[in-house]
C-alpha cells in the first residue's frame, strides 16, 4: 500500500509538472500574427495637437512667413520644410518650433528662395505640385499622404516621413517623371 501511495504521488508529481511545464515547448503563436503598430492612436493623436501648435506658433511669429512652411511630426519629432527667404527665418523657425510643448526634437529641411517669381511661376508651380501630389496618390506602393510637397521655379522639395528607401526612391522618380518638374530636391525621412 505504501508503494502504491508513493507511485501515484510520484506519478501527479509528474503529471502537475508536465502540466506545468507544458512538456517543455515554447507557446505556439499564431504565423499570422501581425508585428506591433510602430506608433499608438494616442501617438498619432499627439503628433498632430504637436503640429497644429507648432504651425499656430509659426503663423504669430512675423519674422518667419510659415505659409511657405510644411510642417509635419511624427513622434514628436517635428520635420521643418519649404522654401523661406533667408537663413534668420530658418533660424527663427527652428527656435519657435523647439519651444513647442511637445516637440522632442526638430529636423531642418528648409530651403532658401531662389531670386524673386512671377505670377505666372507661382500659377506653374501650384500645377506641378498638383501633378505631383496626383500622380504620389496614384502609386499605390508609396504612403503619400505623409509626404508634402511644395514647388518652386518647377523644382519640387518632397518632405515627410516614409515607411523605407525604396518608398522614398519610388516617390523620388514619380515627382521626376510628372510633366514640368525640373528638379526633385529630397529632404524625406524613414521612420523610425
Amino acid at each position: 500500500m505504501t508503494s502504491r501511495l508513493g507511485l501515484l504521488a510520484v506519478s501527479a508529481s509528474l503529471t502537475g509538472m508536465l502540466i506545468f511545464t507544458g512538456c517543455n515547448k515554447p507557446p505556439e503563436t499564431p504565423a499570422s500574427t501581425p508585428p506591433p503598430p510602430s506608433t499608438t492612436v494616442g501617438t498619432e493623436i499627439d503628433d498632430t495637437v504637436i503640429t497644429t501648435r507648432v504651425k499656430s506658433a509659426l503663423l504669430t511669429e512675423p519674422e518667419v512667413k510659415a505659409f511657405d512652411l510644411k510642417v509635419e511630426t511624427r513622434k514628436g519629432e517635428v520635420q521643418l520644410s519649404g522654401f523661406v527667404d533667408n537663413q534668420t527665418q530658418i533660424d527663427r523657425a527652428i527656435e519657435v518650433t523647439r519651444s513647442v510643448i511637445g516637440v522632442k526634437a526638430v529636423e531642418n529641411k528648409m530651403s532658401l528662395k531662389g531670386p524673386t517669381t512671377t505670377a505666372g511661376d507661382k500659377v506653374d508651380d501650384g500645377v506641378i505640385t498638383a501633378r505631383v501630389k496626383s500622380a504620389l496618390l496614384a502609386d499605390a506602393s508609396i504612403k503619400s499622404l505623409d509626404i508634402a510637397v511644395v514647388t518652386r521655379k518647377g523644382e519640387v522639395q518632397l518632405s515627410g516621413f516614409v515607411d523605407n528607401q525604396s518608398q522614398m526612391d519610388r516617390a523620388i522618380e514619380v515627382a521626376r517623371g510628372t510633366a514640368n518638374v525640373r528638379n526633385v530636391d529630397n529632404q524625406m525621412s524613414i521612420k523610425k
